[in-house]
């Protein structure tokens, strides 16, 4: 099993050099906030932490290919970092504390490591391949992290983003079913539902529509926690457009009540 030990050091150095970059311009008076073509927003603090990390990458993993929300993809071969500078940015432009830096490293398209941080929220978790997850302010202190052991879904507690989405998928119905069946639903959102997946205070965790730089960082860290990540047709890791994390004792049961009606 190849050891990614040094990328994971390297990975929370890049942490640290853009929460110095998010931290100063999170809540600032003159944030300058614009529309990308999809319309949603994208900060300075967006584009200045995603230059930051691929210019630390040039310099500390030349040979590597870049993919980035705000950069597109850059650069060849088999190890492929997919970073996002903020997930949350509309959480970051409202003062909202719930965002974070993800970094995630992918060897022939496999997860090998991933890293959020939530430097609002005084968080880190972080995951490589065999090593387990954990959670804490760095590498020298944290705690393992553990998915839940409930198994009945009438025990579970979901956390999603929001309820748009969900009826272009043909799937609005089916989620909302899903969620007067749980025993609790909350609407943590972003990265953050998922991280309570993984440790242990969330059961399921779902999305209609995601990007692979918003879901990249978070397989490692489910999969090394005990959960499972796939798809909403079950395709496994972060590439096919939408997600379901679970605990793995209610991902079969869930993928059933969420599938579509055109499938």
């Amino acid at each position: 099993m190849p050891d990614y030990n040094d990328d994971m050091r390297l990975a929370h150095v890049l942490a640290d050099s853009v929460e110095r970059i998010t931290m100063t311009r999170f809540r600032a008076a003159d944030l300058r906030v614009s529309s990308k073509p999809d319309l949603t927003p994208v900060t300075d603090a967006d584009t200045d932490g995603e230059d930051l990390i691929r210019s630390q990458l040039k310099r500390a993993r030349s040979r590597d290919a870049v993919l980035g929300e705000e950069g597109g993809e850059t650069g060849g071969g088999s190890r492929k970092w997919i970073i996002d500078p903020i997930d949350g940015t509309k959480n970051f432009v409202r003062g909202v504390p719930v965002w974070a830096t993800l970094i995630a490293l992918y060897d022939n398209n496999e997860p090998a490591l991933g890293l959020i941080a939530a430097p609002a929220l005084g968080r880190r978790w972080w995951a490589a391949l065999g090593t387990g997850a954990w959670t804490g302010r760095s590498l020298s202190s944290a705690t393992r992290l553990k998915v839940s052991g409930v198994s009945k879904i009438e025990d579970a507690s979901l956390s999603y983003s929001s309820l748009s989405g969900w009826q272009q998928a043909q799937r609005f119905d089916q989620f909302v079913g899903l969620t007067q069946d749980c025993w609790r639903t909350r609407a943590y959102g972003d990265f953050w539902s998922y991280m309570l997946l993984a440790e242990g205070g969330v059961d399921i965790a779902a999305e209609p529509e995601l990007a692979v730089y918003d879901m990249a960082a978070l397989v490692p860290i489910v999969t090394e926690a005990g959960g499972t990540f796939t798809s909403l047709e079950g395709q496994p890791g972060p590439w096919g457009g939408n997600a379901l994390a679970t605990n793995g004792l209610l991902h079969a049961g869930v993928l059933d009540r969420l599938r579509s009606t055109s499938s």
